[in-house]
């Protein structure tokens, strides 16, 4: 009789730890967003992360934002640089951010300073973000610039 008790109650115990562990908030997690202006036009997280997306800029202007939002599993990011590259993996222009003391914080970048690294035929460039805790860093995004190139005004 005691054990059929002692049975119940270990199975109900484990029911409500079940229960409150599948409703336990899943903090944190590695990703990472990129925004024309406002707008969000990439974003990345976990496993898709290991894929490369294009960041197409042929409509974009002189006068846009390229804005980075890079999650760190919920900690703050220290150190935080945005590369731009060439094909080649020449580092061409690299923009520091200050340390933070939020979590995410936004790393801004003026699109024409990006459009001006291009070079001759050159149609890719490559983004990158390095941080204290991401120190190899990584490859966000290719850059491209549409067939005909992008000319500032």
């Amino acid at each position: 009789m005691k054990s059929k008790k002692n049975l119940a109650l270990s199975l109900f115990l484990a029911a409500i730890s079940s229960i409150f562990f599948s409703f336990t908030p899943n903090w944190g997690g590695e990703g990472f967003e990129v925004y024309l202006n406002n707008k969000l036009v990439l974003q990345k997280f976990g496993p898709e992360m290991n894929t490369v997306q294009n960041l197409q800029l042929a409509d974009a202007t002189a006068e846009d934002q390229l804005i980075i939002k890079y999650h760190h599993c919920g900690r703050i990011g220290k150190n935080r640089v945005i590369t731009i590259k060439d094909g080649q993996n020449k580092t061409l222009k690299e923009f520091r951010y200050n340390d933070s003391n939020k979590p995410v914080s936004a790393m801004s970048c003026s699109v024409k300073e990006i459009i001006n690294l291009k070079k001759g035929n050159t149609t890719n460039l490559k983004l990158y973000y390095t941080s204290s805790e991401l120190p190899a860093g990584r490859l966000l995004a290719s850059i491209s610039f549409g067939a005909t190139g992008n000319t500032m005004p």
